[in-house]
């Protein structure tokens, strides 16, 4: 078992790939760009410490051979959010021991040769593998041997391993070289060229958005924004002030995120924060202390807008409800 991670996280970028590819589907149970999103693309850039996405874009890191959907937060994880077999094959090697404490809280001797924490390999015929990391400890629904279907559960996402944020990593390979599923010809320079691996059209590439946004009475930390655990449904009329954040990833250089509140009375809030420098993950806050003996009961609607060159990216609403205290 410990050979076979190995071996299958040792490979580089593949040759030209022909028919023979397996088509891939969607490997998590949720909708995708709803509640779960693409993190991470496979590192096309061959240079050391360098990297490039299939688009000549940052999201990806040096070295990284797989797709990661990640979910939007840990009490998502924590809920299950099942990962399903993208193509039919045979069970080829699991593990299921590790802990969810991911990349923070795990001693460094114990991800060594264990980088993809809990997982699965399924060997899909003429030198196709797949393989899925990250997983739930515990919950791995499969045994080596065993055959599976397109779309078999093979377990829950989980925070396993070397991974910062809970999201099932799949990579492809064809007899041991990585193959990229949205550009499996290899051969393009920068951009898609032909049709890729996915079977849905709604697996697509997309070059950053918004992951939630929400309503608190102060800055919250970035901890409780991606433990799911930051958002304020409701607060009183009372509350020390009133505060949006917006959640994003693959923010870039220039980008610009944008928020807005607006309630009872004609209120209105924008602030606009200018990202100095490409960001996997983050967050930005913004919103007024109360000046007046109270806040207006009523319904707040908070909105945010990832901006780049001038266009929205993406956009989030959110409402808050203020009641009196």
């Amino acid at each position: 078992m410990r050979a076979l991670f190995s071996f299958l996280t040792g490979a580089v970028l593949a040759a030209p790939v022909f028919a023979e590819a397996p088509r891939l589907e969607l490997p998590v149970d949720c909708a995708l760009g709803q509640n779960c999103y693409i993190q991470n693309y496979v590192d096309r850039d061959t240079r050391k410490d360098e990297a490039a996405d299939v688009m000549c874009a940052p999201l990806t890191y040096d070295g990284h051979k797989g797709t990661d959907f990640a979910l939007l937060s840990r009490a998502q994880m924590e809920a299950g959010v099942n990962v399903l077999a993208s193509a039919a094959g045979i069970i080829r090697g699991t593990r299921d021991e590790m802990p969810d404490t991911g990349l923070a809280d795990t001693p460094a001797e114990a991800l060594n040769g264990r980088e993809c924490g809990n997982g699965v390999v399924i060997d899909h015929g003429d030198g196709w593998h797949s393989q899925y990391c990250h997983m739930k400890r515990g919950s791995i629904t499969v045994r080596k041997g065993d055959r599976v279907k397109a779309g078999a559960v093979l377990g829950q996402v989980g925070l396993s391993g070397k991974t910062e944020f809970p999201h099932l990593h799949i990579s492809l390979r064809h007899k041991g070289q990585i193959v990229d599923p949205f550009e499996p010809s290899g051969q393009a320079a920068c951009g898609i060229q032909g049709p890729g691996l996915w079977v849905s059209d709604s697996i697509n590439y997309v070059a950053g958005g918004l992951v939630g946004l929400g309503f608190s009475d102060h800055v919250p930390d970035f901890d409780s924004i991606k433990a799911g655990s930051a958002h304020s449904p409701n607060l009183g009329t009372n509350a020390a002030a009133l505060v949006l954040w917006g959640h994003s990833f693959g923010a870039r250089r220039g980008d610009v995120l944008e928020l807005t509140i607006t309630g009872p009375n004609g209120f209105n809030f924008s602030h606009r924060t200018l990202f100095k420098k490409n960001q996997a993950l983050s967050f930005r806050a913004a919103g007024k202390r109360r000046t007046l003996s109270a806040w207006a009961e009523g319904s707040y609607e908070g909105t945010a807008k990832l901006i780049r060159q001038g266009q929205t990216l993406a956009a989030q609403n959110i409402t808050l409800e203020i009641v009196k205290q």
